[in-house]
């Protein structure tokens, strides 16, 4: 392990039998909760100029766009990790070859089970929640996650971020109207059930919420926010020391004074060239 100090089309229009002429590397972003997949359009575009074949496709039963997201956000009530998982591997099946995946928290939770099935060429698992094994819960990643889990019912119901919460979880480390303005365009109602399967990964024996640290896979990043209080460093980096029997390559990185909303604050381009140097160290950039 190494330590280290635009446009969109939606899922609903993406056809991937069109790329099947292209060679170029495809790039696939997944985000976690609450957020809606047009919050990587800044990437999408960087990496479609870096000359990849970038998509980012929504979690099941997600509106193609914010607005109607925040207005239906119905249809993707009830939808856990299984799902999100089997959902992305459909869509990853239907590419020329195997992509590069970078995931934000849950979403680099799907980005790590996804590498370790041997549906990806290499991935970034950015802020990712943990999986089952590691054990580190630090007091602020509970109270952000409490006012989910503290209703049994969410476990079914699709879940709101009000702008405070956000602001003190998310968005902890910017300005206060730059945490509003990325709750404007960024954040949409989520399904609880993911936070209740984390919360007891370590309890279920079948949980979904697993990765196999040992399979023979592409090379992984592990990245993670200095200041973040919904996926703490810790959390990353002991979710990177389950890793260290692997004889593939695992990389830990951490980002100074930043919190989770680090893919979609001012500090994104930071964020985005750090993958970048990743991928194209291990070969995994469409000149690599």
């Amino acid at each position: 392990m190494t330590p280290v100090g635009s446009l969109l089309t939606p899922l609903a229009t993406l056809d991937p039998d069109q790329t099947q002429s292209e060679d170029r590397t495809p790039a696939v972003f997944i985000h976690g909760l609450w957020m809606h997949s047009t919050s990587w359009d800044p990437w999408v575009e960087l990496f479609e100029e870096r000359g990849y074949a970038a998509f980012a496709p929504g979690w099941p039963g997600e509106p193609d766009t914010l607005p109607a997201a925040n207005a239906f956000p119905g249809s993707m009530a009830g939808t856990g990790v299984r799902e999100a998982l089997e959902h992305y591997e459909e869509f990853i099946s239907s590419l020329p070859q195997p992509p590069v995946l970078v995931g934000h928290s849950f979403g680099g939770l799907l980005a790590q089970q996804l590498l370790a099935r041997g549906a990806a060429a290499g991935a970034v698992a950015i802020a990712p929640t943990q999986f089952r094994g590691v054990l580190r819960l630090p007091p602020a990643q509970l109270r952000s996650t409490l006012p989910v889990l503290r209703n049994p019912l969410n476990i079914r119901r699709i879940t709101r971020q009000t702008p405070q919460h956000f602001r003190r979880t998310f968005a902890n480390e910017v300005t206060e109207r730059e945490s509003n303005d990325l709750h404007a365009t960024c954040v949409m109602p989520a399904p609880g059930r993911p936070l209740f399967q984390a919360a007891a990964a370590n309890l279920v024996r079948r949980t979904p919420v697993r990765v196999d640290t040992s399979v023979n896979r592409g090379p992984l990043l592990l990245l993670a926010a200095g200041r973040d209080r919904v996926v703490p460093a810790s959390v990353v980096r002991a979710a990177a020391r389950r890793y260290r029997s692997s004889a593939s390559t695992t990389e830990y990185a951490e980002i100074d004074g930043t919190g989770h909303s680090l893919v979609i604050d001012h500090n994104w381009r930071i964020v985005a060239d750090t993958v970048l140097g990743f991928l194209t160290r291990h070969g995994l950039s469409p000149e690599g």
